[in-house]
């Protein structure tokens, strides 16, 4: 109890007097336990150096009087804690009208359930409610307790969440930086209130592509957090973890896997393999091996992840759920259709069953099962659930959330993979317009829309459109991402292909030639980007009638993806079929057959 009120010993006599009441009165229940210990941590404050308790014996009073409520409410936090918020938002309410009815709307304790009720509604995604609530605590707050109370500036903080949810990042980020100056000033740099407001504001700096702003405050957190809790603290590990996220967002990989390693070990050591954190520094380790294309490491953690997850939080926890899809997400990357499917399939029907068809959760897995039937070319299926997961997201986020504006990159893609062009050039169109006006021209988001837009001018011939977007594209990611960065070879590939298809074969090699080398740095021999890039020097080559160097190429491209993907994966049968190609240019008839 002393650790979670973070409270120094010794206690006064009365103090000690209060927790030993306590502790018979409880039972010596867990959660309520550490519910009253969070509880007088919540409504203690720092004023400069000062540091005004809320004392146990100012809970024991209450707790006396409010026994039921107390109670009601450490059971609402254990079910919050087991992520299933229908009942936590059941009791919750009848806390709020409880305490609206007999202490009065303007209560602290009144504003306060309020404020954990909102909490709730985040966590089901329903923006509106946790808006209005969170809203109606801060003016209640500034109004009766100053717009310097700490009770205040965390009502701030937490509309700021909501804001942050809804993709709202003018709106959130006004918020968090006020946060931060009043928390700085207050209650001084170093305070864990001050160190937790610098956290959030790097993460919605991180989701808008602002990886310089936000790897400046990731790395002032964590030296601060190494210097006051020591290296081992769960903190000072978790603003490690949250600046790898920022270098994994950058394409950072070394970086990212070293911290992410370090913070696996350190948890295993001191928590224990099976805590909630350990299984989420696993998690993100595994998101990194992904992002390298590791398949083999990725899967491995990932199985031992939604083991650990389903033996400790249950096979309908939230975690649990998303555990699984990531899961699906690298059976997807391997092309392990039925892998992948049969998962999706099982994680979109818990999430409708138990956070409901408009959850952003079901939404999100519904918009996964789109994808693998658009990687398999099931044009149809893909196109439905793609066109109910825009008039989904419209709906419940609104027109311009960023997952809504996603939904329609998607469809305009199956439209494009279907060769519908004037229904994938009016949402390509209509996407970058609105990510140019939101996010700013040079979000990675909106390069990204304009990267899919020249691709669609690609594929109907229009090549000084295509290419005046490409070159574009590249010169904004070389500029602001790095010339390393994936996003940034990627752009040059895209140029590539152009100059490729317009015949413009010296600008074209010369391109592949360079993204060949940073590939092979960057990521690996056999990094499945690595191996397409090989594939497409190979076809330049073929295309110029160079055929053994085009053969030579395409050769290790061929057994690499067989030793990898397999025989079966529609790469190996694409890298088949373009040897055979090269065989037939040939004349070399019996070696091209004998591919088939």
């Amino acid at each position: 109890m002393v650790q979670a009120a973070r409270r120094s010993l010794p206690f006064s006599d009365e103090e000690m007097n209060s927790l030993h009441v306590i502790l018979k009165e409880l039972g010596y229940l867990p959660v309520a336990l550490v519910q009253a210990s969070t509880f007088c941590y919540q409504l203690s404050s720092t004023v400069g150096e000062v540091f005004y308790p809320y004392t146990f014996t100012q809970y024991l009073c209450l707790f006396k009087s409010h026994r039921s409520d107390l109670m009601k409410r450490a059971l609402a936090l254990s079910y919050l804690a087991q992520g299933r918020w229908s009942e936590a938002e059941k009791l919750q309410i009848d806390i709020f009208e409880q305490r609206r009815r007999i202490l009065g709307a303007e209560h602290p304790d009144t504003m306060r359930a309020a404020a954990y009720l909102a909490e709730i509604y985040n966590h089901e995604g329903r923006w509106t409610e946790a808006e209005k609530l969170n809203l109606e605590v801060l003016q209640q707050r500034r109004r009766i307790l100053g717009v310097e109370h700490p009770e205040t500036i965390r009502a701030a903080a937490n509309l700021a969440s909501t804001y942050h949810c809804q993709g709202r990042w003018a709106e959130c980020e006004r918020l968090e930086v006020e946060v931060l100056e009043q928390r700085k000033r207050i209650l001084g740099m170093e305070n864990p209130d001050t160190i937790t407001a610098a956290v959030t504001l790097a993460a919605t700096y991180r989701d808008q592509g602002r990886w310089t702003e936000s790897e400046e405050l990731g790395l002032e957190v964590c030296e601060q957090q190494k210097r006051i809790l020591g290296l081992e603290h769960p903190d000072t590990l978790t603003a490690s973890a949250n600046l790898a996220s920022t270098y994994r967002n950058q394409g950072r990989w070394t970086e990212t896997e070293k911290l992410e390693v370090d913070v696996l070990e350190q948890r295993t050591r001191i928590l224990g393999v099976d805590h909630p954190d350990t299984i989420t520094a696993a998690a993100n380790l595994a998101s990194t091996y992904y992002c390298q294309g590791r398949w083999n490491e990725c899967e491995k953690l990932e199985v031992e992840v939604v083991e650990r997850r389903k033996r400790i939080q249950g096979t309908e926890h939230p975690h649990t759920i998303t555990a699984v899809a990531n899961l699906a997400a690298t059976y997807h990357s391997q092309g392990l259709w039925t892998h992948c499917e049969k998962l999706e399939l099982e994680v979109l029907e818990q999430f409708r069953r138990i956070l409901g068809i408009e959850h952003p959760d079901t939404i999100r897995a519904a918009a996964n099962l789109a994808s693998t039937y658009y990687s398999q070319g099931r044009w149809t299926e893909s196109e439905r659930l793609e066109v109910e997961v825009l008039e989904q997201r419209r709906r419940v986020l609104g027109m311009e959330h960023p997952e809504t504006i996603l939904a329609g990159a998607n469809l305009a893609s199956t439209y494009h993979e279907q060769g519908r062009w004037t229904e994938s050039e009016k949402l390509d169109l209509e996407v970058l317009e609105q990510r140019r006006r939101i996010l700013g021209i040079e979000h990675p988001d909106t390069i990204a829309a304009a990267a899919n837009l020249a691709a669609t001018y690609h594929e109907q011939g229009r090549w000084v459109e295509s290419e005046n977007l490409d070159l574009e594209v590249l010169e904004l990611s070389k500029r602001i991402l790095g010339t390393e960065h994936p996003d940034t070879i990627a752009a040059a590939v895209n140029l590539a292909l152009t100059y490729g298809a317009q015949g413009r074969w010296t600008e074209s090699e010369n391109l592949f030639v360079q993204v060949l080398e940073q590939r092979k740095r960057i990521l690996g021999m056999e990094h499945p980007d690595t191996i397409l890039t090989a594939a497409n020097l190979a076809t330049t080559y073929h295309s110029q009638g160079r055929w053994n160097e085009s053969e030579k190429l395409l050769l290790d491209v061929l057994e690499q993806r067989r030793r990898i993907l397999g025989v079966e994966h529609p790469d190996t049968i694409f890298a088949a079929a373009e040897m055979a190609s090269i065989y037939c240019s040939q004349g070399r008839w019996s070696e091209s057959e004998m591919l088939f």
